[in-house]
């Protein structure tokens, strides 16, 4: 499903267009992946069951790096019953686009009793790439999603500044077609958002995690919010919207100089959310040690 304020990716050369199909069931005891469809560069690794019952895959993107015109989409949907656990061995790096754009459109629904954890690895901006990453997530009462993205601006490890190009984000949380939370927002190399003590006040890196479920309370925010950093290099906070429409959302928003600092606040965070919003206690994945 294409947002209406999410158009499409200008693509005037060949690109990748790509898609990837997944639904999540319950059989025997288990979650199991029961459809997986692909076309183009999108695929899931083998399904398998470090914690037993949940359903793990890991989404795969063999060309390694999204460049301008190209057009990836991902649809997920777990029914009643089901757990699944979806993660992506490595950053997606989105390289300098030669005055294209870039799209990823992600939609995640999760049905009444359904339980969702999606945790990709960030995403990496490179100088002069122009990218459009949309996603949406759509829980019924009765259903959870524990889930998150993250952003860093220019190849930081290479000593890269983000000194030209654009970045679109369009969020979208709640229920059928009831929103809890819409974000959008346009970050261009040049923006005074960067560098604005309101906005991103200087820091490259910025992730959200956004829970979703009877389990996201404002007790559970404030206990979250105990353990959150905030220095001059690495900050978070949290905030919990009540259910006045559809699902309670619990947002967690974090900027960093690094993106291992920052991930390490989403992974404690998912750690300590994992249980009063799933019933499932947290067990870190085996990708995170690699």
């Amino acid at each position: 499903m294409r947002h209406p304020d999410f158009p499409p990716a200008v693509a005037t050369l060949p690109a990748w267009q790509a898609s990837l199909r997944l639904r999540f069931a319950a059989r025997g005891g288990r979650s199991v992946l029961v459809e997986r469809r692909h076309q183009g560069p999108l695929l899931v690794q083998k399904p398998l069951y470090p914690e037993g019952a949940p359903c793990h895959a890991v989404i795969l993107h063999p060309p390694a790096g999204i460049a301008g015109g190209d057009d990836l989409d991902i649809e997920v949907a777990v029914e009643a019953g089901a757990h699944g656990v979806l993660a992506t061995p490595g950053a997606s790096k989105w390289y300098k686009s030669l005055g294209r754009e870039a799209a990823q459109r992600v939609t995640l629904r999760v049905a009444a009793g359904a339980r969702l954890d999606w945790l990709p690895q960030e995403n990496i901006i490179y100088d002069a790439a122009r990218a459009r990453i949309a996603t949406r997530v759509e829980v019924e009462p009765g259903g959870s999603v524990i889930g998150w993205d993250a952003l860093v601006l220019g190849r930081r490890a290479s000593g890269e500044q983000w000194s030209s190009g654009a970045v679109w984000l369009d969020t979208w949380v709640g229920g059928g077609a009831r929103a809890q939370w819409i974000e959008q927002a346009h970050i261009t190399a040049d923006s005074p958002l960067r560098g604005a003590r309101g906005g991103m006040d200087g820091l490259p890196v910025m992730g959200t995690l956004w829970a979703v479920g009877e389990g996201a309370t404002q007790e559970l925010a404030e206990q979250l919010a105990q353990t959150l950093p905030y220095t001059a290099v690495l900050r978070a906070g949290v905030s919990c919207l009540p259910a006045a429409r559809a699902q309670p959302v619990l947002l967690l928003r974090v900027l960093g100089e690094r993106m291992e600092a920052v991930r390490q606040v989403l992974v404690a965070a998912w750690t300590l959310l994992r249980e009063p919003m799933h019933g499932v206690p947290a067990r870190p994945l085996r990708l995170w040690a690699t």
